[in-house]
C-alpha cells in the first residue's frame, strides 16, 4: 500500500474574488502534491472556503442578497480560479456543507461535555474583517484603533459568549512544540508561537449572539459557533471525522497545513490545542509561508491593492505565471510582486535560459543529424561532467522538496539549464560538425538527455511546459507514463527518434519603455530592467553580476556621452545602517542605507567579498535615481558602485566623513 501524505490549505474567506496572495499557497500546496504524486504517495490534497461570519452577513446584505446566495457566487469564481491555474485538489470543502455543520456541532457538544467549555459575559474589541478579539492592550497598540490589516476601526462587543478553556492545554502545547522541532516552521514561527504561549493564553471566546450567519451552538440555538473554530474543524470534517472513523485515520494526522503567517496563530495555538481537548494527534506540521506583498504592503482585498492571477495568466501564460509565483519568493520569507519582476523572470528563466536552451539544441539536431537524436560517441572529461551533473538533478530537487524550499528546487533546476548553455558554449557543436562527428554525436545526445531529464523534473511546477519538451524529443509515449525515478536514469532516449523544434516556448517579453540598458544588449541576450551593459570586466549591479564581451576598437567618438548625460544619473553618499545575508542567496546582501533625510533597501551581489558585519558604518557612493527592482523578492532602491578585478572586489567608499545623502559630482 503506498505511503499517504495529506496536505491543506487554508479555506479562503468567501467575501470576494481572491488574488494573487491566494494563489501563492495553493500553487505552493499543488506542486507539493504533483511532487509527492510522482513519489508515489498516496496524496489528498484539500482546500475550500470559509463561508460564515458577520463580515459575510453584511457583505450581503449590501448586495440585497441572501448569504448563502452571496458565498455560492463566490464559491463559483473560486473554482474557476482553480481550474484556470490547473490546481489538482483531491477536495474542495464548504463550511455551509451540511457534513461540516454536523461536525462542529459534534465537537462543540464533546468540548461541553468534557468542561472544556463555559459561559460567561464577554466584552472585547473586535476586527470584521479578520474575524478576531483583540484584547484592550493589543487594541491600543494599533494606530488610530484600526485594524493595521484592513484599515478599518475595531467594534467594541459585548454579550454572552461561550469559551473555550485555551489556557489549561498551554504547557502541554508548548511541550509538544519542545518535542517536535519541525511542527512550525520556519524556525522565526516556531519562535513567535512559543512566546506568544510563553506570555500566558486566555480562553477563547467561541460564540457569538449579535449575528445569526453561522453555525447554531447545537444546545443554544440563539448562539452560533465562532468562525475559527469553525474554519478550523475543516481539516478534519472533511476526511470523516467523527461519522467515518475509516476514513478520518487514514489521513489524518496531516502531513503539512501550509498557510499565511498572518493566520499563524490560530493553526499553531487554538488548533493544536482544540485537538488536544478532543484527544486527537496533532498534525505532523504547520508551515507558515510569508506574503506576497503588493508594492511592499499586504494584498488584501478589504484594501483593494490586489493583482488578478486569471488576468496575468491571460496575459503572460499559466506556466509562466505559476513559475514566477513558485521561484521569485523563497518560500517562508516575504516577497513583493511587481508586473516587471514578472516579465523579467519570464524573460531571464523562461526565454533566455529555458526557452532558448530547448531551441538552440532542437537546431543543432535538425541541422546537423536530420532532426534525429544521434547515438552518443566518444566522451570527454567535459561531456562526462555535464552527464554526472545532470544525473544528479533528480536528487538536488527532491532534498529541496522534501524540506518545502520550492523556490530553491526550481533554482536547482535552472542551474542545470545554465550549464547546459554554457555546455553547449564550450564544446561548440558547430565546430564538432567539421571536426569530430563521434564528439557532436555526444553532444547532442547528452544535450537531449538534459531537456529530458530537466522536463521530468519540472513536472511538480509547471503544466504544459514538460510535455511540450517530451513531444519536441520525440519521446514514443507521453510523459505520464514515465516515472520519477526515470530522471535519475541516463540513455532513456532511443538513437534515431525524429525530434520537432517547433517555436520558442516562451517569447521575449518587449516593452515599449524599455531602458536604454535592454536597447544595448545583444540580440542573443537582452538583460531585464534594472541591469547595465559594462564597458569591460564585471559590474556588480542591483545584485547581478554581468560579465562585458570582448574588447572592441572604438571608433571615434563612440560610446561616448555628453555632460548634460552624464548629470541624468544622480549619485549620493549613504552611511550602512545594516547588512545581511540574503536566504537562499549565497551571492547576495541585504543592506539598509541612510541617505539623512532617508532610509533605503540595497541587493547587491558582494556577499562573496563581504562580511555584513564589517560595512556596518561605511559610507558608500549609491546610484540614487536608478528604478527600483526586485531581486529575489526583495526590493532593491539604488545600486551601490564598486570595481572588480580578477582576484577581488571593492565597493567605492569615500576617504572622509560628509553629511549622508551629499551628492556626488
Amino acid at each position: 500500500m503506498s505511503e499517504t501524505y495529506y496536505i491543506t490549505t487554508p479555506i479562503y474567506y468567501a467575501s470576494g474574488d481572491l488574488h494573487i496572495g491566494h494563489s501563492y499557497t495553493t500553487l505552493a500546496a499543488d506542486a507539493i502534491s504533483r511532487y509527492k504524486r510522482l513519489r508515489g504517495y498516496d496524496v489528498f490534497f484539500l482546500t475550500g472556503t470559509d463561508e460564515h461570519g458577520l463580515k459575510i452577513q453584511r457583505k450581503a446584505e449590501s448586495v440585497g442578497l441572501r448569504p448563502k446566495e452571496f458565498v455560492d457566487g463566490i464559491v463559483a469564481k473560486i473554482k474557476d480560479l482553480w481550474r484556470v491555474l490547473d490546481i489538482t485538489y483531491d477536495g474542495f470543502i464548504r463550511t455551509t456543507d451540511d457534513d461540516h455543520k454536523r461536525t462542529v456541532q459534534w465537537i462543540f457538544n464533546k468540548l461541553y461535555e468534557n468542561q472544556d467549555i463555559y459561559k460567561k459575559n464577554y466584552e472585547s474589541w473586535y476586527c470584521v474583517g479578520c474575524e478576531s478579539f483583540y484584547t484592550e492592550t493589543q487594541a491600543r497598540s494599533f494606530p488610530g484603533m484600526v485594524c493595521p490589516d484592513h484599515g478599518k476601526p475595531l467594534e467594541r462587543v459585548q454579550e454572552e459568549s461561550y469559551f473555550f478553556r485555551l489556557s489549561k492545554y498551554a504547557e502541554r502545547l508548548l511541550r509538544h512544540i519542545d518535542e517536535n522541532p519541525d511542527f512550525i516552521q520556519p524556525l522565526t514561527r516556531r519562535n513567535e508561537v512559543v512566546q506568544f504561549v510563553k506570555m500566558g493564553l486566555e480562553d477563547l471566546c467561541i460564540s457569538r449572539t449579535t449575528f445569526r450567519w453561522g453555525i447554531p451552538v447545537p444546545f443554544d440555538p440563539e448562539s452560533v459557533v465562532y468562525v475559527w473554530i469553525d474554519a478550523l474543524t475543516n481539516y478534519i470534517s472533511a476526511i470523516g471525522y467523527p461519522f467515518d472513523m475509516e476514513k478520518f485515520n487514514k489521513w489524518w494526522p496531516a502531513n503539512v497545513h501550509l498557510i499565511g503567517k498572518e493566520i499563524l496563530r490560530f493553526h499553531a495555538v487554538i488548533w493544536p490545542i482544540l485537538l488536544m481537548a478532543l484527544d486527537l494527534p496533532l498534525p505532523k506540521q504547520v508551515f507558515a509561508h510569508g506574503w506576497l506583498n503588493l508594492g511592499g504592503k499586504k494584498m488584501s482585498k478589504t484594501m483593494g491593492n490586489v493583482v488578478d492571477p486569471v488576468e496575468l495568466t491571460r496575459r503572460y501564460s499559466l506556466d509562466a505565471v505559476r513559475y514566477f509565483v513558485l521561484r521569485e519568493v523563497p518560500f517562508g520569507a516575504d516577497g513583493d510582486y511587481t508586473e516587471e519582476a514578472l516579465i523579467a523572470r519570464i524573460n531571464s528563466d523562461l526565454a533566455n535560459d529555458l526557452g532558448n536552451l530547448v531551441y538552440r539544441t532542437l537546431t543543432m539536431v535538425r541541422r546537423f543529424t536530420e532532426a534525429r537524436i544521434p547515438p552518443a560517441g566518444r566522451e570527454e572529461a567535459v561531456d562526462r561532467e555535464f552527464k554526472e551533473r545532470c544525473l544528479s538533478l533528480k536528487q538536488a530537487v527532491e532534498d529541496e522538496m522534501d524540506h518545502l524550499r520550492i523556490s530553491l528546487a526550481l533554482e536547482r533546476i535552472m542551474d542545470v539549464v545554465g550549464k547546459a548553455n554554457k555546455y553547449i558554449d564550450e564544446v561548440s557543436p558547430w565546430d564538432l560538425a567539421k571536426k569530430d562527428p563521434s564528439r557532436l554525436g555526444t553532444t547532442l545526445n547528452y544535450l537531449c538527455e538534459c531537456l529530458r531529464i530537466t522536463a521530468s523534473v519540472l513536472r511538480p511546477f509547471l503544466v504544459n511546459t514538460p510535455s511540450l519538451i517530451w513531444n519536441a524529443l520525440g519521446m514514443p509515449e507521453p510523459i505520464d507514463r514515465y516515472s520519477w525515478d526515470s530522471a535519475g536514469e541516463w540513455e532513456v532516449l532511443t538513437p534515431g527518434q525524429v525530434t520537432k523544434r517547433g517555436k520558442p516556448l516562451f517569447p521575449r517579453i518587449e516593452r515599449e519603455d524599455k531602458d536604454s540598458a535592454d536597447e544595448q544588449a545583444s540580440s542573443d541576450e537582452k538583460r531585464p530592467a534594472g541591469e547595465v551593459l559594462p564597458v569591460a570586466g564585471d559590474s556588480i549591479v542591483q545584485g547581478t553580476r554581468t560579465k562585458a564581451g570582448p574588447a572592441t576598437t572604438i571608433k571615434e567618438d563612440a560610446g561616448l556621452i555628453t555632460i548634460d548625460q552624464f548629470r541624468q544619473v544622480e549619485l549620493r553618499v549613504a552611511e550602512v545602517v545594516s547588512a545581511e545575508k540574503v536566504q537562499g542567496a549565497d551571492k547576495l546582501l541585504k543592506l539598509a542605507v541612510s541617505l539623512g533625510d532617508e532610509e533605503r533597501q540595497i541587493v547587491a551581489g558582494i556577499a562573496q567579498y563581504y562580511d555584513p558585519q564589517e560595512l556596518v558604518g561605511k559610507q558608500i557612493v549609491i546610484a540614487y535615481n536608478l528604478r527600483p527592482a526586485v531581486i529575489r523578492g526583495i526590493e532593491s532602491k539604488g545600486m551601490l558602485l564598486a570595481s572588480k578585478d580578477d582576484e577581488t572586489l571593492a565597493i567605492l567608499t569615500v576617504d572622509r566623513k560628509v553629511k549622508n545623502g551629499s551628492p556626488v559630482s
